[in-house]
């Protein structure tokens, strides 16, 4: 196993644990175990736990997005566009390993010590809800919506707070 591949194992690992169990309560123990990367490797690809936390949110954030992206960008409309990133939550909500925002999440846990990417990725969220509308204000509001609905949707899963948002967002556009 060259580092590449132990990289891979061990990044995917930490997303299984971290999201299903919180980042504090898994050790690299257990991210080693999980992976089958022998611990010296482990340590050689990830020195410290603040970098695989780190490599983790930052390899979430592009898939997150990425999909989240393409999902908004197929419509042709633009108001169909805004509407989309609503649709995509409502099945993002009801997948069976759901657990919430993984960037909240960390950030609740860790706090100030939380990586930057928690951060970065909300401004890019925010970015690209801005992009949808080209009116900053309403972005602000969509990711106020966004952001409840993954709230709400983590303490009782399930798309029904995508659909309601959705339709706070069908105000907003005045549909």
């Amino acid at each position: 196993m060259d580092d590449e591949e132990a990289r891979t194992r061990l990044l995917d690992a930490a997303e299984e644990l971290f999201y299903r169990h919180g980042i504090q309560a898994v050790g690299m123990d257990r991210i080693r175990t999980a992976s089958g990367v022998p611990l010296k490797r482990l340590y050689r690809v990830f020195p410290a736990k603040e970098s695989l936390v780190t490599a983790y949110l930052e390899r979430r954030d592009r898939r997150w997005l990425d999909s989240l992206r393409a999902a908004a960008l197929a419509p042709a409309q633009p108001r169909a566009r805004v509407l989309a990133v609503f649709d995509w939550l409502a099945d993002w909500f009801t997948e069976p390993d759901f657990r919430g925002c993984a960037f909240l999440n960390a950030y609740g846990e860790l706090g100030a010590a939380a990586p930057e990417i928690v951060r970065v990725h909300k401004a890019e969220l925010h970015a690209l809800l801005a992009d949808l509308t080209a009116d900053p204000a309403l972005a602000d509001r969509l990711l106020i919506l966004t952001e409840g609905a993954t709230a709400v949707a983590t303490l009782a899963p399930g798309p029904e707070p995508a659909h309601r948002a959705r339709e706070i967002a069908e105000l907003l556009l005045g549909i």
